[in-house]
C-alpha cells in the first residue's frame, strides 16, 4: 500500500510542477496589451479557457496531493508506532526470559 500511495504521490508531484510552470503569469494580458499583442479575439479567449482548466486541475491536484502526504504521515506514524509497541513487548519478553534463567541458576 506505500508503494502505491508513494508513486502517486510522486506523479502527483510532478503534476504539479508542470501544471504550475505552463501557466501563464496574471501579468501576461497587461504586458499583451501594452506590446500590442496581435491575437485574434478567439485566440485570446483560447489561451484564458486553457488557463482556466489548467488552474482548476492544478487545484484538484494539489488538494489530493496534501490529502495523499497526510495519508502517508499517518500510515507511517502507525507503522513507527507498532514498532515501538513490538519492540517494548519483545523487551519486556527479552527481560522476563533473563529474570527467570537467572533466577533458576
Amino acid at each position: 500500500m506505500d508503494i502505491v500511495l508513494s508513486i502517486i504521490l510522486f506523479v502527483a508531484a510532478i503534476f504539479l510542477i508542470v501544471a504550475v510552470l505552463m501557466q501563464s503569469g496574471k501579468s501576461h494580458g497587461l504586458s499583451g496589451s501594452i506590446a500590442g499583442g496581435a491575437e485574434t479575439f478567439f485566440g485570446k479567449t483560447k489561451g484564458k479557457t486553457f488557463d482556466k482548466v489548467l488552474s482548476r486541475l492544478t487545484t484538484i491536484v494539489s488538494i489530493v496531493f496534501v490529502v495523499l502526504v497526510l495519508a502517508v504521515y499517518i500510515a507511517q506514524d502507525n507503522k513507527e508506532l507498532e514498532y515501538v509497541k513490538g519492540n517494548t513487548k519483545a523487551a519486556e519478553t527479552t527481560a522476563a526470559v533473563t529474570e527467570a534463567t537467572t533466577d533458576a541458576e
